[in-house]
């Protein structure tokens, strides 16, 4: 009940009671308690009203209010675009926004997230660099009432997440996996194999074995029946694992792969890699050190700019794409209905009208505290042949007019007002640099 309402309703009381002091005939006793039953009746009514109105959510003003953004790291260009994409959706829509970036360290991604809470945020949107390492400060969080999205990577052990929403990461890997099937035509091999060697990312992001899993669940079948052969024999995640999806990392664990098992001329015919940024060093292994004379199909995952430039001219065979545009506008939708007092559900996809495909689960992450309620959208698989449909013509980049297959490309670039520019192609509406250094997802 409001301050308003039991102003009147004091007043009302009040009033009545001053009434029954000076009145003494029957006929004013009456009419005061008749007064009061119906004051009392009219505010039991508005009682009700207000009580289901804040049950069913009200709509407070954006400009009170303050979303606070806590993104791994700016020197890597996926979260550069989702940071940059986020705060735009929200500014867009009158709320005030504190972005951080925590540089790849969980230490001051905690202090960070501390320093949100002290500001009094009213929600807090985290991509956590560590899944394991934000229990503690996201406690506080709950104790301030605040509440918790996860954004793109489930946050691990703590019951402050009020929701998590990602890509389906699991199908991001099978989508991997299947193409590697298709492009090999592996349920006709017949007699013959084919060489596959793994690289997957960082062991304390939780969505790298989701990425690695779908693949590796795809291939078994094929591994199983020696069609597919790891000459390495490196095959458990822990074995392949990329810690902070370093692309020099990625790179020195594949020359020596290279060095071990194929410079005996052994030719390699896939490298699955879970991300682009992985996808990087290995691609620059294989141009280094790899003695074969093969295309090699090489996976992965994001879009990233100089990752295109490889899958243009002929170097990278494909990417999964995610169109974190689409994920930081699902992002919005999903806590302004939080900040209204709402228990956003699976109608919110129905009610926002999104233009992309998009799922609520609600059995799939358990973050060690229980099932937490998610939001997953779908990613697309990006090659050269379909490169113009899906990412061009969708407005997420744009090419220059001269982009071709026999030129190469660098990431030194320019700003020109939302336009992010690169040599070839470029992102729309992306971060405010176009200098990166090969990044994580």
């Amino acid at each position: 009940m409001n301050k308003k309402l039991v102003s009147t309703m004091l007043c009302v009381a009040m009033a009545a009671g001053m009434l029954a002091g000076c009145g003494s005939s029957s006929s004013s006793s009456s009419a005061s308690s008749e007064a009061v039953t119906t004051a009392d009746a009219a505010a039991t009514e508005a009682a009700a009203d207000t009580a289901a109105t804040e049950a069913a959510g009200t709509t407070k003003d954006p400009s009170q209010m303050t979303i606070g953004i806590s993104m791994p790291t700016k020197s890597l260009e996926r979260w550069n675009r989702d940071g940059s994409y986020l705060k735009e959706q929200f500014e867009s829509k009158g709320y005030n926004v504190e972005l951080t970036y925590s540089d790849n360290k969980s230490a001051q991604q905690n202090n960070d997230i501390e320093g949100l809470i002290a500001d009094n945020v009213d929600l807090l949107v985290v991509a956590a660099i560590d899944g394991e390492a934000l229990s503690q400060v996201l406690a506080s969080a709950k104790e301030a009432g605040i509440p918790v999205i996860s954004y793109d990577r489930l946050i691990m052990n703590t019951d402050a997440i009020s929701y998590y929403i990602s890509f389906d990461n699991y199908t991001v890997g099978t989508l991997q996996g299947q193409f590697v099937v298709d492009q090999l035509d592996l349920d006709n091999a017949g007699d013959k194999t084919y060489n596959i060697e793994f690289t997957a990312g960082d062991p304390a992001d939780n969505n790298a074995t989701y990425f690695f899993n779908g693949a590796y669940d795809t291939l078994k079948p094929y591994l199983d029946a020696g069609t597919l052969v790891v000459p390495s024999g490196q095959t458990e995640f822990d074995q392949v694992a990329t810690a902070q999806w370093d692309t020099s990392t990625a790179m020195k664990r594949f020359q020596n792969i290279l060095g071990s098992y194929y410079s005996d001329g052994t030719q390699l015919d896939v490298a699955l890699c879970s991300n682009d940024s992985t996808a990087l060093g290995v691609t620059q292994a294989i141009e280094s050190d790899y003695a074969g004379s093969n295309q090699v199909i090489i996976t992965g995952q994001d879009g990233d700019e100089a990752n295109l430039a490889n899958i243009v001219d002929g170097k990278q065979t494909m990417t999964v794409y995610k169109a974190v545009a689409n994920e930081a506008v699902a992002t919005l939708d999903l806590a302004v209905a939080i900040l209204n007092g709402e228990t956003p559900d699976a109608s919110l996809i129905d009610k926002s009208g999104w233009d992309f495909d998009c799922t609520y689960d609600t059995t799939s992450y358990d973050n060690g505290t229980g099932i937490i309620p998610s939001y997953l959208l779908v990613p697309t698989v990006v090659t050269k042949d379909n490169m113009d449909k899906e990412l061009v013509d969708t407005g997420y980049y744009t090419k220059d007019a001269d982009f071709s297959p026999d030129r190469r490309y660098s990431l030194g670039g320019h700003n020109s007002g939302n336009e992010e520019h690169c040599e070839g192609i470029s992102r729309r509406k992306g971060p405010e640099q176009c200098q990166f250094q090969g990044g994580a997802r």
